[in-house]
């Protein structure tokens, strides 16, 4: 009798098979293994004139050993954020590091861009503290995420 490929489709009952038994009430509402939930929210602007900007709130939710903190809430702008990647790409040379939502020079600071640009940051955000590369080999990483008194000038 010939073995079947590993590449063949699979059959109704080949997939009935891999479903295993059905999860407990426990395994359904219990804290996971471990869980990451970042939030980007609540943006600011602050300033006059030309010396206006935008931070943001940014909310982590974690029991993952890397993070020091279970729940942590910091401000941060999109310069920090440009910053921050930069000195993930110094430092993660075996991690390709995602891009930042562009650069925005006309109505900035309207809701829609800010909006834009804020879910966009979110999404940042949650692939690089998701990468498990970076979760135990960055010492950023952390600090960025969890420390209200992060600046870049501490990492150049």
């Amino acid at each position: 009798m010939a073995t079947p490929s590993p590449f063949a489709r699979s059959t109704f009952d080949d997939a009935s098979r891999l479903q295993g038994r059905a999860q407990t009430i426990e395994e359904m509402y219990s804290v996971p293994e471990s869980f990451l939930e970042i939030e980007v929210r609540n943006p600011q602007t602050h300033g006059y004139g030309r010396k206006m900007f935008t931070d943001y709130e940014v909310v982590c939710k974690t029991n993952i050993p890397a993070f020091k903190l279970r729940v942590s809430s910091v401000r941060r702008r999109y310069s920090d954020f440009e910053a921050f990647r930069d000195i993930l790409e110094r430092e993660s040379t075996r991690v390709n590091i995602p891009a930042l939502p562009g650069k925005v020079f006309t109505n900035r600071f309207s809701d829609e861009v800010i909006e834009t640009r804020r879910e966009g940051l979110e999404r940042f955000l949650t692939i690089v503290a998701g990468h498990p590369l970076l979760q135990t080999g960055s010492k950023v990483l952390s600090a960025f995420m969890q420390d209200p008194a992060w600046t870049s000038a501490e990492w150049s």
